[in-house]
């Protein structure tokens, strides 16, 4: 591997120049002298062999090189920047990655939204979120995978947060046969049409089907589900949170039961390693719980 010719306080110093508007600022910016300023940029020019600069009038503009030079310089410098903050928090025991567990019921919207804010506080921490649908998932836990989960229940050994609740609806199009009766709907009518259910991920699945009809689709993901039920194939028990667009625009509508047209899940914040949580971990933790009790 060939040793640059050109060193990184060269760069450093083409770029202030360009963005500063002449040698006398660039230097001031960077505490230099102009000399020291105008001689790095001449080495650039020596050791490539290029004209970076060209005088038009009493002013120097970069030539068609220099502008390539000075883009490719531009980014040089700022990975050099992000590379020295990225070591200095993980320096300070900042994690450079965290895996988050997550409900699928749990709102995308609050989800983007905390990640951003996160990202302000740790923006050299990826996160890997890994989707789960229905029910704790102890076994992604168990197997050290996950840092921070959100999930329907505390799995036994673990500690957990209220984070929110979420309230459900059973839903269907407004144009499907069960807005048609004219009257308030019975567990009786929902045997008649299909269910669409969301399958569990957990290997161990505990959860029947609240309403047990002998038409049912069974799907993967909710957004599954709420496409289906906004095509008017059936009717599901979806969180109001999710479809509050389809239920503002009309896609979607409430039945009309006679009893139990609402239901509730309660979400909690759980940490894999409470103990051995590092400060990222524990900031992401922070963001979720401020945005779900409304201090974000």
């Amino acid at each position: 591997m060939a040793h640059p010719r050109v060193t990184l306080d060269q760069w450093n110093a083409l770029v202030a120049v360009v963005e500063a508007g002449g040698y006398a600022r660039a230097a001031e910016q960077l505490s230099r002298s102009q000399s020291s300023v105008t001689y790095a940029v001449q080495q650039i020019q020596a050791q490539l062999g290029v004209q970076v600069f060209e005088l038009e009038g009493r002013k120097a503009r970069l030539t068609p090189t220099g502008e390539q030079l000075y883009q490719r310089a531009r980014y040089l410098v700022a990975e050099a920047a992000a590379l020295e903050s990225a070591s200095a928090c993980l320096s300070l025991g900042w994690e450079a990655e965290l895996r988050l567990a997550v409900e699928v019921i749990y709102p995308n919207r609050r989800l983007f939204d905390c990640l951003e804010r996160f990202g302000q506080s740790a923006e050299h921490t990826r996160v890997e979120v890994v989707e789960a649908v229905l029910g704790h998932r102890s076994s992604l836990l168990e197997e050290g995978g996950i840092d921070i989960a959100i999930y329907g229940t505390v799995p036994t050994g673990y500690e957990g947060q209220h984070l929110m609740r979420v309230r459900f609806l059973l839903v269907a199009h407004p144009d499907h046969p069960l807005h048609q009766l004219g009257r308030a709907v019975t567990l009786r009518d929902l045997r008649q049409h299909r269910h669409l259910v969301v399958r569990e991920t957990s290997p161990q699945r505990g959860h029947e089907p609240a309403v047990q009809t002998p038409r049912r689709w069974t799907v993967s993901h909710i957004s599954t589900s709420i496409e289906a039920a906004r095509g008017g194939h059936g009717f599901a028990w979806l969180p109001e949170e999710l479809i509050r667009p389809d239920l503002d625009a009309g896609r979607l509508k409430p039945l009309p039961m006679r009893r139990g047209g609402e239901r509730f899940a309660d979400l909690y914040l759980v940490f894999g390693d409470r103990e051995g949580a590092g400060p990222a971990a524990q900031r992401l933790a922070e963001v979720l719980l401020a945005d779900a009790r409304g201090t974000a």
